[in-house]
Parts: structure tokens; sequence; C-alpha cells
């Protein structure tokens, strides 16, 4: 009831102000606005008055949930540039929001009211609009495992005695970085954004190209029971039908590697093939920033 009270006179407010209202800002949510339990989510406006961006504003958004009565939310926004303004907000559950924002400029307070439907995210991050899942993860963290586990296995043959702890030790302290959410989203990143390069680029992936790739990986894991095991445990159906997507997206990512190493050596007729290499890695990973720089990455 509150609620309903404080919006009527909002805008029996705007009625009655006529020729003497406020400034004319206008709001544009720029980042979707995403619910997660006992979770802040951000959030990210932009004012403008007319077509120019507003600066200077201390900005408040208040959430109240338009047909249920779970209270108010209350978010301070921090400025950015041009006008952008941004926070955190932990909302109790997904649905229809009236977000009422309190701008104040030199004294000068506006309010302003946006209806807004709040949804649960498909993931954790998104591409270009494209999620990056929780199952995304997971397989990632199972590849990373089965690589620990391939190295042990190794190890165990090749060594014995204080060394073979000291080994086992080590790779046992790197399963913390396999647990590392960013470190997985950012091998996750680093993949898709070379992969979408390289269609940009004309590259494809045939289906024989992919296949080659998973008989080299196939034959690998079949020389340690380890991993077999834990491929097995996950579903070796799911795994290999997982595996192959991810190849896919590896050889066009190969492809642009290979025009980086044709580029130097055009380039550097003389230079040996482990400089070429080098300076091709190098250009490599330049072209990744550039790549990730020009796509619209959100990590949740």
């Amino acid at each position: 009831m509150k609620k309903a009270i404080r919006l009527t006179a909002l805008l029996l407010a705007a009625l009655l102000g006529g020729c003497s209202a406020g400034p004319d800002y206008s709001i544009e949510i720029t980042k979707p606005i995403y619910q997660e339990p006992d979770k802040e989510m951000p959030m990210e406006i932009q004012v403008k008055e007319k077509d120019d961006s507003v600066t200077g504003l201390d900005v408040t958004a208040e959430f109240s949930m338009a047909n249920m009565d779970h209270g108010m939310t209350k978010v301070e926004l921090t400025e950015g540039e041009d006008g952008i303004y941004s926070g955190n907000v932990e909302l109790p559950m997904p649905g229809k929001y009236e977000i009422l924002f309190i701008l104040e400029k030199d004294g000068d307070k506006t309010e302003k009211v946006i209806s807004y439907e709040v949804e649960k995210p498909n993931g954790v991050a998104s591409i270009n609009g494209e999620w990056i899942t929780y199952e995304d993860l997971d397989f990632y963290k199972l590849i990373n495992y089965l690589q620990l586990a391939i190295n042990r296995e190794t190890d165990q043959k090749r060594y014995t005695g204080d060394q073979l702890k000291e080994s086992l030790a080590y790779w046992t302290s790197q399963e913390k970085l396999v647990e590392d959410q960013n470190q997985l989203l950012t091998q996750i990143i680093r993949l898709r954004s070379m992969a979408m390069l390289a269609e940009e680029k004309g590259h494809t992936a045939t289906d024989a190209e992919i296949e080659t790739e998973l008989n080299k990986v196939r034959a690998q894991y079949d020389q340690f029971a380890s991993a077999k095991a834990m491929i097995n445990e996950y579903g070796e159906e799911k795994f290999w039908e997982t595996e192959k997507q991810q190849y896919q997206l590896i050889v066009l990512s190969q492809k642009v590697q290979k025009d980086m190493i044709e580029k130097v050596k055009k380039e550097n007729p003389e230079m040996s093939q482990q400089e070429i290499n080098f300076q091709a890695q190098k250009q490599y990973e330049e072209l990744l920033v550039s790549q990730v720089n020009s796509l619209k990455i959100e990590i949740l």
C-alpha cells in the first residue's frame, strides 16, 4: 500500500509540476539485471538529458516488486564515465519490479520510475549474448583435472622417493587453480573469442579436421588408467560429445595461430623457426586482447 501511495504521489507531482518541472532525465538500463539467491548482482544505467550524458549526479535506485510485498531494496550507484552509474543489488526473487531512481545534482532532486523484468541468469557470464553456463565450467574443470591426473600418473612412473613426493605435492597444489572460477572463465573466453575471430576471417572447422584432433586426444587419454576412469565416471558419450564441440573451437583457433605463423614467416624470411613461433605467439596474444576488447563480455 505504501508503495502504491508513493508512486501515485510521484505521478501527481509530475502533473502538478507543469512548467516548473526539473531536468528531463532519461534512464537506460545498459546491462541486464539478474537475480540469484543470496548474491549481489551488477547493475548499470546511463543517464541522459536530451542526447547528452549527465555527469555529477548522486543516484539511488529503490527496487520494489510490482505484485508482491517483499519490501524495498535500496542501492547507491557509483558514477563512472559518460553518464554511466553502476552498483550491485541483491534481490529476493526474479519477477517484475518497479525501480524508483532518485537523481540529485546541485540541490535539485529528480525522481524517475521504471518497470523492469528481472530474470535468473542462464549462466555465469556471456560473450555477445552467448552464455557460459555452469555446465561449461564443470567441463573445463574436468579437462583440467584430467591433465593433472595424467601428470600425476606420468610422474609416478618416472620418479620414486622424495622426488615423487615433491612432484605429487606440486600437482595437488595446482588443484586450487582448477577450482578457481576466474581461471576457468579466462580459458573459456580465450578460446571462444579466437574461434569467433577465425569465423570472422572466413575460417571453418570441417568434421574431418575435428575428428583428427579428437583422435589425437583419445590416444593420449587411452594411455592413462586414471584419465579413462574419470571419463567413464563422467559418461563417455556425454564427454566425447562435449569434447567435439570444444575441438571445433580449438581447430578454428589453431587456424588463427597458423595465420600468424605464415604472416611472420612472410615478413621475416631469414628468421629461424623458433623465433618465428615466438613472434607469432606474441602477435596472437596481442590479437586476442584486441578481439576480447571488441566483444561484449559480461561476467556476473
